[in-house]
């Protein structure tokens, strides 16, 4: 876009004829609204109106997960089938029949607004529909065909409709992930909260999303002056330029640093208006956490925040699901954990486990369990390795030239960590909690964030599925008390479930 076209959209006295890429015009010149909108102007400015790109964009996503329903409800009707039951024509109708049930549970409108399109999020609203899929084949089983189910028969077509709308749409969403182009964003607010926002973006598997620039809302603001600093694209006097110019497709605004009241309101509005979607940051919940519940009092909403502490109910469940999973892994991964015990025994010499003091819950010790996979007396080693650290407040060396080839293998899937399910047995961990540091780490940790310690240490946690092995010691703990201040038992279950992924991406935990 021309300097020439960037200066009338700023003075609101000509539309722009010929944008980046095409989007559907609005009713009025958007350069005017962004200078000192009226009540007239905003009330005849349409919201929603998406550029074609974006459309095209949300409308490959809804296809290929409709797709993905379509598909799972076939591989039910070949099961039913398999049973035995003699299904007619109308058997046809169940096919669609799953669009209109994910349609009204909302399955396919939430990746039209959220970043992170991740299937595990949406497993209760599967559940809901798989239910009612069930039910529905259940009840209509009579005009489909000859014969009847059984009770276990309608069991099976509930498990299998659930695993195969999870499965399907997760891959569907890899395939419109990789078939789509990377969303584009905008911070409004301070390079450092952009830069932030940009890195975690970058080390988010399942968000195809990169930040080109942000804009200051208070103050000018300063260019990049590194090469690798994002670039500042303007202020907030020629917004729709930057926006028309870098072909955003949304705005995340810093609410710590956005005017408050009606100007607020009329930014969010404007920027819709032309087509480009608004995520707002909210800071305020990276202290109280998200779980918050939307509450209003005569059409003014109230974000209610859940109270700090579990009950004893919670706890009850927490420890149920403790024991449950703990020893039914060591159950049934006996054979595997048997075969590398002797794995560890053969290759090198010294002990078969490894144990090191960790602090556990309100800071007592107990000694955490792991396969050996270092040579060993490896601890006498430490201090000269010390300038090859790659963790900002932990110990962490990418190569470290102390692990034995099968501790290395066995690090890489995660596997040394296996004997820790006795000291959540034991009561010492829990499946999912703060990572259990070592002394010397946690005297590093002060003030609120030691709270992190009021729950047991998990053998997996938020900083797994979330971050790296390489994440700095002030980010861990800090999520470490978000996972503290938001647990609930289905944030415990969809953890355990982002961990085998991750496991099997060797991610690094």
């Amino acid at each position: 876009m021309s300097v020439h076209e960037a200066e009338a959209v700023h003075a609101g006295t000509a539309e722009l004829d010929r944008p980046v890429r095409p989007r559907r015009a609005p009713s009025r010149s958007f350069g005017s609204l962004f200078g000192r909108p009226s009540a007239t102007e905003l009330a005849s400015f349409r919201e929603g109106d998406h550029s074609l790109e974006t459309q095209r964009r949300d409308a490959r996503f809804r296809r290929l997960l409709a797709t993905a329903d379509m598909l799972a409800s076939a591989v039910v009707i070949l099961m039913v089938a398999g049973l035995g039951m003699q299904l007619g024509p109308g058997v046809v109708l169940l096919l669609p029949l799953v669009i209109p049930i994910a349609k009204v549970a909302g399955l396919y409108d939430r990746d039209n607004t959220l970043l992170s399109k991740s299937t595990v999020d949406e497993v209760p609203a599967l559940f809901q529909v798989a239910t009612l899929y069930a039910l529905l084949f259940w009840l209509l089983q009579g005009t489909l065909g000859s014969g009847s189910l059984a009770r276990l028969d309608v069991v099976a077509v509930w498990l299998v409709m659930f695993l195969g709308l999870s499965t399907m749409r997760s891959c569907a969403r890899r395939v419109a992930l990789r078939r789509t182009a990377s969303e584009r964003c905008l911070v409004l607010g301070e390079p450092a909260i952009a830069e932030e926002f940009a890195r975690k973006l970058r080390a988010a598997p399942l968000i195809n999303a990169e930040v080109v620039g942000y804009i200051p809302l208070n103050g000018r603001g300063v260019h990049a002056v590194r090469p690798d600093d994002l670039p500042m694209l303007g202020s907030v006097s020629n917004l729709p330029a930057a926006l028309w110019e870098h072909r955003i497709d949304r705005v995340v605004i810093d609410s710590s640093t956005t005017p408050t009241g009606d100007r607020l309101l009329d930014k969010v509005r404007l920027i819709k208006a032309v087509g480009v979607k608004v995520s707002l940051l909210p800071r305020l919940l990276e202290v109280v956490g998200w779980s918050v519940t939307l509450d209003e009092v005569q059409g003014m909403p109230l974000l209610g925040v859940h109270g700090y502490g579990l009950t004893r109910s919670s706890q009850f469940l927490k420890r149920a699901l403790d024991v449950a999973g703990s020893l039914g892994a060591l159950i049934f991964l006996s054979p595997l954990l048997l075969a590398i015990a002797l794995g560890v025994r053969v290759t090198s010499r010294g002990p078969v486990l490894f144990r090191q003091r960790r602090v556990g819950r309100d800071g007592e010790l107990f000694h955490l369990l792991k396969f050996r996979t270092m040579y060993d007396g490896s601890d006498d080693r430490k201090p000269e390795l010390l300038g090859h650290n790659e963790a900002d407040g932990l110990f962490k060396i990418a190569d470290d030239p102390r692990i034995t080839p099968f501790g290395r293998a066995l690090r890489g899937l995660s596997l040394d960590e296996l004997p820790q399910l006795w000291n959540v047995l034991r009561g010492e961990m829990s499946l999912v909690g703060p990572r259990p540091l070592v002394p010397e780490e946690d005297s590093r940790i002060h003030g609120w964030l030691r709270r992190r310690l009021d729950v047991m240490p998990g053998m997996t946690g938020m900083w797994q599925v979330l971050g790296s092995a390489r994440m700095p010691l002030h980010e861990m703990v800090k999520l470490d008390y978000l996972y503290r201040a938001n647990w609930s038992l289905w944030l415990d279950l969809k953890i355990l479930l982002r961990t085998v992924p991750f496991v099997l991406a060797r991610r690094g935990m």
